[in-house]
């Protein structure tokens, strides 16, 4: 990588890293938030899922003003606003002002996705490799961030704990004012892909019609299946593993009372996920994006079903089948992360990553409310079932891309950007 990729990998190394380590912790402090405010899992479910949603619901607005007002800008004041949020949560003493702070988190996390990802796509030239390191990033957040409120919560009260997490995000913010790079490095000299004036509603239209009008339409919608898998996955995975005859066998050494098994496997397959994403990153480089996403759904929805008989199994195999899941889900994410790219044009950028994160962690956010139903009434086989069930889908639309369905709706030619896929 030249000096201007590595400034731009280092920045939103952080910046991504940062936006996992609050997102993952969200779900260790469910199990004691469900005895600190004495509520069932279905509502904290819902609670949650109101903080969840506005993380892809707010996407949409902060692409249009990543394209408006440049991404750094955004990516600062997503820094600032998640840490503020963490600081509130750690004062929240009830559940109306803990579904306060996690919507005021979900705002400021939605701004990450849609202006960091445009940055690279724009101002970098080996896209690959930063997507592949972008991608580790975020995993070593998502590892960290359950493992430091894990291990923290044996010790403090969660309070606290969400008060010390904050901590990251403000020195990321100091260190993000000083990063220089040229944002649009890798595009085209006639190309505009810099700031532009303010979209008009009528032009705003005009320019969605256009990316759902092609394949970025079809990408969409399976990004939007692939965020309810991610998220009911991620967001219910650690209750269930608390409550498998396996964790309970586990007899562990004195002086480690208090320390909870299942939330340290949960923190292993994460870890994992760093391989997935490094191998996933420079896998777009040499595959088509729509086989590399309808081959990593058909993996996913094999995964979610092999639970349903493997959580019955010993602790051996649950670990195992653990860490094959957290390679598997993370290794899908750069795929459809280079099809927006491969399909839309720069000047758009940030439109369409609005877009897709919208359908990742808005309307996927929905699985969490689906979840919490599911466990609440009905089995944690049915749960994995219908977990499965959306990659099915996923593996459907995915493989429609892949054969050019987008002949058939007028687009879903690749763009060329001047980087080299």
């Amino acid at each position: 990588m030249d000096s201007n990729d590595r400034s731009i990998a280092g920045f939103t190394m952080a910046g991504h890293g940062l936006v996992h380590w609050f997102e993952t912790s969200i779900p260790i402090f469910l199990v004691v938030w469900l005895a600190e405010f004495d509520v069932g899992v279905a509502l904290l479910g819902l609670v949650v899922a109101l903080g969840y949603a506005p993380f892809g619901l707010g996407a949409l607005p902060a692409g249009i003003l990543a394209d408006r007002y440049g991404p750094k800008r955004l990516v600062l004041a997503c820094l600032a606003g998640m840490s503020g949020a963490f600081l509130v949560l750690a004062v929240s003493d009830s559940i109306v002002t803990l579904a306060f702070a996690l919507v005021l988190w979900g705002v400021a996390a939605s701004i990450y996705h849609p202006a960091g990802l445009a940055l690279i796509s724009t101002g970098v030239e080996d896209r690959g490799t930063v997507f592949a390191w972008h991608g580790i990033a975020g995993n070593v957040g998502i590892a960290l961030g359950p493992f430091v409120a894990a291990t923290l919560l044996i010790f403090l009260e969660w309070q606290l704990v969400a008060a010390i997490l904050a901590v990251p995000g403000l020195f990321a913010f100091a260190y993000g004012i000083t990063a220089e790079f040229d944002p649009t490095a890798a595009v085209e000299d006639d190309v505009d892909a810099g700031p532009s004036e303010a979209l008009s509603l009528s032009e705003l239209v005009t320019n969605s019609r256009a990316l759902f009008a092609g394949a970025f339409g079809l990408i969409f919608v399976i990004v939007t299946f692939e965020g309810l898998y991610y998220r009911g996955m991620l967001t219910y995975l650690p209750e269930i593993l608390h409550g498998l005859p396996a964790m309970d066998a586990l007899v562990l050494p004195d002086g480690l009372e208090g320390i909870e098994p299942a939330d340290y496997i949960y923190v292993g397959l994460l870890v994992v996920g760093m391989a997935g994403q490094y191998v996933g990153g420079k896998l777009t480089n040499r595959l088509e994006p729509a086989h590399g996403l309808a081959g990593l759904f058909v993996v996913l929805a094999a995964l979610a079903v092999a639970f349903v008989p493997v959580t019955e199994m010993g602790l051996g195999a649950i670990v195992v089948l653990c860490g094959v899941f957290g390679f598997f889900l993370f290794a899908i994410q750069p795929f459809y992360q280079d099809a927006v790219a491969v399909y839309t044009p720069a000047d758009t950028r940030g439109l369409s990553y609005g877009y897709t994160y919208l359908g990742e962690f808005g309307l996927g956010a929905a699985s969490i409310a689906i979840g919490g139903y599911v466990l609440g009434g009905f089995s944690t086989a049915t749960f994995f079932l219908v977990i499965a069930s959306f990659a099915v889908v996923g593996t459907v639309l995915s493989a429609v891309l892949a054969v050019g369905l987008d002949r058939f709706v007028g687009a879903g030619k690749r763009v060329e950007t001047g980087t080299d896929d």
